[in-house]
């Protein structure tokens, strides 16, 4: 049926019907797109606990994602390792088949990255020639893909900082890394929960979306603070709590000079201001579900106050874990899956509170 056939109600009610059809195709995408960075940044902690990041010395954005397919590529690539300090310093009796182990780590890690510029690109593409996008989002979608194609740039600067002086990469340039992920997975998540349906239930305080807020910048820059931990490799060392180098305040937190240094570059500092970040968003996650329950216990916000709460207290538990352990592959990457959970759910909770994408509507002029 032609829709100059329609009346004025039946127009609104086909135009909302694909308004509704085409925001779910907009959320199935970027929930795999999700899936996809959550995977990626999952690889991505499981290469830096294995230190398999610099095995791959030169940036292909096209051919590197062909693997060495016989003996003499891999003796070629290994080669190319062999000239960096790390091989030198740290792994001079290394086989090729222990190279292997490393290099496959990093080569899976950049070829989920170039998949995920596939799968976001080309839907996107699709969905916005097709006129399935809003227009509202067809430039915030198409700066998360920009933003993408830097994170390919920053990741090669972030290995190539290992390349030359250091047997590591740069703890500045891995944080800068890694929060560049979060940024662009909170980005579609922040989109994707507004193209969500959302309850009428008001917010539990004014403030309450302030509390949100901090919340997931807060989660955010723990984070970043935990990325430096992993860059120094801090999280190996005073595996106790909750003292910390037998005392509940450590000393030699400033011995570096100058003192500001010793917030970036001094592993023990580093990791007692990640135990004070931890310690600070469990305080904020329980003060906010505290106020939302006193407030309104029945609401959909209030729930979620719950549930971030549990999370955080979850994640708290497993850092220490895998603190105590001495940080185990399996429950570091734990570790690292949980703060992405956290930081996901915290950024769909403060989208919560903006309610859904207004939607258009089309009135029929009547013949």
């Amino acid at each position: 049926m032609a829709v100059a056939n329609l009346s004025p109600e039946q127009a609104i009610r086909t135009e909302m019907r694909r308004q509704h059809n085409n925001r779910r195709a907009v959320r199935i995408w970027l929930g795999f797109v999700l899936l996809a960075l959550f995977c990626l940044v999952l690889v991505g902690g499981a290469t830096r606990l294995t230190n398999s990041g610099l095995s791959i010395t030169e940036w292909k954005p096209i051919h590197g994602v062909i693997p060495p397919l016989n003996a003499a590529e891999w003796e070629e690539e290994f080669k190319l390792y062999q000239r960096i300090p790390e091989f030198r310093q740290l792994n001079s009796d290394m086989t090729v088949d222990q190279f292997k182990n490393i290099f496959w780590w990093e080569w899976a890690h950049r070829l989920i990255a170039r998949g995920i510029g596939v799968i976001f690109a080309l839907p996107l593409i699709f969905f916005w020639v097709t006129g399935r996008i809003e227009k509202r989002l067809r430039w915030p979608l198409a700066g998360i893909l920009a933003l993408g194609g830097l994170q390919g740039f920053i990741g090669w600067w972030m290995v190539s900082s290992g390349l030359s002086a250091r047997t590591d990469v740069s703890q500045y340039r891995l944080a800068t890394h890694l929060v560049m992920a979060c940024l662009i997975f909170a980005s579609c998540m922040w989109i994707m929960r507004g193209l969500s349906p959302h309850s009428d239930d008001p917010a539990p305080t004014k403030n309450s979306y302030r509390w949100a807020a901090a919340i997931a910048i807060f989660s955010l820059f723990q984070i970043y603070l935990g990325a430096l931990v992993a860059g120094l490799d801090a999280g190996f060392t005073y595996n106790t709590w909750p003292l910390m180098d037998g005392a509940v305040v450590p000393g030699d937190l400033f011995i570096q000079q100058p003192f500001w240094i010793n917030l970036f570059e001094n592993p023990k500092t580093v990791q007692f201001i990640h135990r004070l970040g931890a310690y600070t968003l469990f305080a904020l996650a329980l003060v906010n579900m505290v106020i939302a329950l006193r407030a309104a216990s029945s609401t959909t916000h209030a729930r979620r106050a719950v549930v971030l709460f549990a999370l955080i207290a979850i994640q708290a538990a497993i850092g220490i874990t895998t603190l105590l352990l001495e940080v185990p592959l399996h429950w570091g990457l734990l570790h690292q899956a949980g703060a992405l959970v956290v930081f996901g759910f915290a950024v769909a909770n403060w989208r919560g509170y903006y309610g859904e994408y207004p939607r258009a509507t089309v009135i029929a002029e009547r013949d």
